[in-house]
């Protein structure tokens, strides 16, 4: 008989059996666990942990919550999971695969990205800033010369000069003819609708251009008003509020693409992108609303101003079809780069990556295909649309799928609005007018031909009228009794709503970041221009060490020998040596800086930076490059030559040198800023530096220099830098022998005082510190140079004289019926024949 625990023991083994048994025939009849239970678990973990993360982000303070998003990272494992990251540190790495996850196919994926962007401001209220752009009764004229005279030629160019300055005092009136580029014409530029500018070169359309966008020349004067937002320039910064796009490529060529628009975007700032931010941060955590973690990750890593690399590069690479060639560099006549076309759109970019609200570009398509055009066209649209942007784009020729882009049409041409209005009843005024676009034939080039006088007859379709021309003007005020024009001109009557107007919409500060940051972004842009061009300072150093051998060979120790009068002349000469080679060695600095000032003028009229910005870190960068190379030179040839052995001596004349140096790389840096082409800095530099050697004090001696031109010597630098070194020499010890036994002043005094030279030891340091005054003056100068002078030429077209043009049109008519006459002689002749 088995005990109560032995059968307690069988009884459970029975029951395992038979439920693993019944466990086993369920496994065969329903087949292995769910998978798709245990992933959908799996998944739900990932989501928790998502969750507990997302919520650590939410309960920091402001400023950190602002830093923080949440990435997509792909685990060791294979897995893909969400992380906390810092966007304002996000390697290059982290920056492709958040593009990828948001951009895969920019074809495809922007509209859908801006989209979401969109959605998450309009999902908590915010609203878009925006820009509406009107020009009421708007004029531009200038003067020029017609004619012959219109030639830049040597003599023109001279009696202009000399007409300027004589009309500058009223006493000969100028030969200037008055030029009208733009007559009274009126227009409402609208935000959410890309607006296409039409018509021939020399129509004036980036004179209008370039004043919508605050940028207009100096020279050119100005009748009728534009205003943002009802509210006029001077009440806010145009240069920041919009964004002028040039038809010339300017960049710095040793900078790569990503350098190029990195920059531009470091410089410009985010505008109110951060402020944005934080009111949406806000009242999501109010509202509980949890937001796309890419479009998060994405506002908040572009919306850090100061940042070296910033994400809206990536995007902006993207879009233009630049992320192939992102990182080579852009190129100039001395250097391989992009294309032109790559180029063209690298100009594009570099205002893409700032906060403007309204575009301005010149001639976008230039070296582009039509696919490439039409591609960056539609990104166009699809950013005006969707984010309000206000937008317009100037053409020559566009392709027909490419102008079915756009909303709005503006067709310029001899200075006046023939039409302006939506693209779709472009041809209804037209046929109004009794013209008609054939069915074959582009809309834009029948716009382009239908207002030239040779080309307008065949577009006539009124068979039953007789063709006459229609000018112009005839357009603009057949316009105006147009339903289009009509609806303008009402718009322009009832005055812009500026409560409307979104308080964000309009700048009100010159720079997009602090001077501590411009200066920032300037100095490190400078440090990689030094080192993508250190092969000019290497050759630099170079050639001044072969001249410092050559100088130490010819003035040998040896040969050199001192302590006589009759033993300086060869100190006399080699001091002059090392001046003029010191001194020269800073000429390379006019053709560096007259080569980097097209760049700097295009950034500094948009409000990149200000002009100290650009001038003080070049000044500081030359510092530890001039005591490199003023160190070789007295490293090499003090000793050698056989200058005072004094340690104290050799380290005076570095001093000097160092000062000279210093000073002659301000001067031509100045000459530079002052001249601002090659041509006529590089006179000017020649010219200068004769001035200041002839009046230094060697070459010809104080007395012997005119009283009327003893102020010359006062004010030469190289003067200073004679004495500093001539004083450091001949006051030592082995020159203070008295001359005959005598008590007459010492040999080093009187050598001194015969090329009028200072005699005082103190004078040596006034003189280091006059060397030092100037290389300041000069600075100085050169930063002023940069902040008030514009570039130089003249952009204006050439003129054709009335009486030349008459006498033109006699000749050629006069020549056709000779062609005629001898072509009907021609025909006789054979006929006889």
């Amino acid at each position: 008989m088995a005990t109560p625990f032995v059968a307690d023991d069988l009884a459970r083994t029975t029951s395992s059996a038979r439920s693993w048994k019944s466990g086993s025939i369920r496994e065969v009849w329903q087949g292995p666990p769910d998978v798709f239970q245990r992933n959908s678990t799996r998944r739900q973990e990932v989501d928790d942990e998502e969750e507990l993360r997302w919520a650590a982000i939410e309960r920091l303070p402001t400023y950190d919550r602002v830093r923080k998003g949440m990435l997509q990272q792909v685990m060791s494992n294979g897995r893909v999971v969400r992380q906390e990251m810092d966007v304002t540190n996000l390697g290059s790495q982290d920056k492709k695969q958040l593009m990828e996850s948001i951009l895969k196919v920019v074809e495809d994926d922007n509209e859908r990205f801006l989209q979401r962007l969109r959605a998450r401001t309009d999902r908590v209220g915010i609203e878009i800033p925006k820009i509406e752009v009107r020009f009421q009764n708007f004029s531009i004229e200038g003067d020029a010369y017609v004619g012959t005279r219109a030639l830049p030629t040597l003599l023109n160019s001279t009696l202009n000069a000399i007409e300027g300055i004589i009309g500058m005092i009223g006493l000969s009136p100028s030969k200037q003819r008055v030029v009208k580029i733009l007559r009274d014409v009126n227009g409402v530029i609208r935000p959410s609708r890309m607006t296409l500018l039409l018509g021939p070169p020399g129509a004036g359309k980036t004179t209008l251009l370039k004043a919508l966008a605050g940028k207009s020349d100096d020279n050119l004067r100005i009748a009728g008003k534009v205003t943002y937002c009802g509210k006029e320039f001077k009440e806010f910064v145009p240069q920041r509020t919009s964004a002028y796009i040039s038809q010339h490529d300017l960049h710095y060529g040793e900078m790569t693409v990503r350098e190029t628009l990195d920059f531009s975007g470091r410089c410009l700032g985010v505008g109110t992108r951060y402020e944005m931010l934080l009111e949406l941060s806000r009242r999501e955590k109010e509202a509980g609303i949890k937001p796309d973690p890419e479009i998060d990750a994405f506002m908040k890593a572009t919306a850090m101003a100061g940042q070296e690399t910033s994400l809206i590069t990536d995007y902006v690479l993207k879009i233009l079809g630049l992320d192939i060639c992102a990182d080579i560099m852009v190129g100039d006549d001395m250097r391989r780069g992009i294309s032109g076309g790559q180029k063209k759109r690298v100009t594009t970019g570099e205002m893409l990556v700032g906060p403007a609200k309204a575009f301005f570009m010149d001639e976008i398509s230039t070296g582009l295909d039509s696919s490439t055009t039409f591609q960056i066209v539609k990104y166009m649209r699809q950013m005006v649309h969707i984010m309000d942007v206000t937008m317009v784009i100037a053409l020559l020729q566009p392709a027909p799928e490419a102008f079915d882009l756009f909303d709005d049409v503006i067709l310029l041409s001899e200075g006046q609005i023939a039409y302006q209005g939506p693209r779709e009843n472009i041809l209804e005024f037209f046929e109004y007018m009794g013209f008609k676009c054939p069915q074959r034939k582009g809309i834009a080039d029948f716009l382009q031909e239908v207002t030239s006088k040779k080309d307008q007859e065949q577009y006539w379709f009124k068979k039953n009228q007789p063709y006459r021309f229609i000018s112009v003007p005839d357009f603009s005020k057949a316009f105006n009794t147009f339903h289009v024009g009509q609806r303008i001109s009402e718009d322009l009557r009832i005055p812009y709503d500026k409560s409307k107007s979104h308080p964000a919409a309009l700048v009100t500060e010159s720079y997009g970041i602090s001077n501590r940051e411009l200066f920032r972004a300037c100095f490190s842009r400078e440090w990689l221009l030094m080192k993508r061009n250190s092969f000019i300072y290497i050759f630099k150093t170079v050639q001044l060490t072969i001249m410092a051998i050559i100088a130490l060979t010819v003035f040998l120790r040896t040969e050199m020998k001192y302590g006589g009068i009759e033993d300086a002349s060869k100190f006399w000469g080699a001091l002059f040596f090392s001046m003029i080679n010191v001194m020269f060695n800073g000429m390379a600095e006019l053709a560096m800086t007259v080569f980097r000032l097209p760049v700097f003028f295009k950034q500094r009229d948009s409000l990149f930076y200000p002009a100290w910005a650009f001038g003080l870190p070049i000044w500081l960068l030359r510092i530890p490059v001039s005591f490199m190379e003023s160190g070789i030179w007295v490293i090499l040839t003090y000793y050698t030559i056989g200058f005072a052995p004094s340690a104290s001596r050799f380290f005076k004349q570095f001093l000097a040198f160092f000062g000279v140096h210093q000073m002659a790389l301000s001067l031509f840096r100045c000459l530079a800023a002052a001249g601002r082409t090659p041509v006529v800095a590089n006179t000017m530099g020649m010219f200068t530096l004769l001035l200041v050697f002839v009046l230094g004090g060697f070459i010809v001696s104080k007395d012997d220099i005119e009283p009327w031109m003893i102020w010359g010597y006062w004010i030469s630098p190289m003067m200073y830098g004679q004495n500093a070194v001539a004083m450091n020499e001949f006051l030592d010890d082995r020159w203070s022998a008295p001359i005959n036994g005598t008590s007459q002043p010492t040999v080093g005094k009187t050598l001194l005082d015969g090329r009028g030279l200072f005699v005082e030891e103190y004078m040596f340091w006034v003189c280091i510190a006059a060397l030092f005054g100037f290389s300041f003056l000069f600075n100085g100068l050169f930063i002023a140079a940069l902040t008030y002078l514009s570039p130089l030429g003249d952009s204006k077209v050439l003129l054709e004289d009335d009486q030349v043009a008459n006498n033109r049109r006699q000749r050629t008519s006069n020549g056709e019926g000779l062609s005629h006459f001898l072509m009907i002689l021609f025909t006789c002749l054979r006929a006889c024949a």
